[in-house]
């Protein structure tokens, strides 16, 4: 099977969820899954039960460095250096191990503000493994980004309860 790139995209809840849906249903046909994500805390809900599944592995960040509207510029360079490496060491485990989907969960924000190499990640891309399905999440992809995507899904928000000032509540959004 030819592995192909996703983008799931858009201002609506339900990219990382749909992300999360494949890698269910990968492994469930017996596939090997890495789950990694960044900008975020390393403990969303979805983890706790795609570390049960078999064919799963989750490489955390162990890093979080908080929203990137908040970041100083010191937050921000550290954040940077340790995206790059987390990135870096991302392609290492997937080149030198038997995955066949790789799930990059939120790396487009990450891609838009600076915090990991861009070339790093359109290098890794077009060079993949033909093999290796991968999946990119996050609002706003750049150009070559969408030219590189074989499947991109565009998730809008017309409705959302942070709207009305409800915070995120576990296992909905958390």
């Amino acid at each position: 099977m030819e592995g192909l790139i996703h983008i799931y995209t858009g201002t609506g809840k339900g990219k990382t969820t749909a992300a999360v849906g494949l890698a269910v249903r990968f492994a469930g046909s017996g596939g090997k899954v890495l789950f990694t994500q960044f900008l975020k805390n390393d403990n969303s809900s979805e983890l706790y039960a795609l570390k049960q599944i078999t064919n799963i592995e989750f490489l955390p960040s162990c890093n979080y460095f908080g929203f990137t509207h908040s970041m100083t510029p010191l937050i921000k360079e550290k954040a940077q250096k340790h995206y790059t490496d987390y990135l870096g060491k991302i392609i290492n485990k997937v080149l030198s191990g038997n995955y066949g989907l790789l799930i990059l969960d939120e790396i487009i924000a990450a891609d838009n503000n600076g915090l990991i190499l861009h070339g790093q990640l359109t290098d890794f891309l077009k060079n993949k493994p033909d093999y290796l399905e991968i999946v990119l999440t996050g609002r706003s992809p750049s150009q070559d980004l969408l030219n590189a995507a074989d499947y991109i899904s565009d998730i809008h928000k017309i409705k959302h309860p942070f709207d009305k000032n409800i915070p995120a509540r576990m296992g909905i959004e958390k």
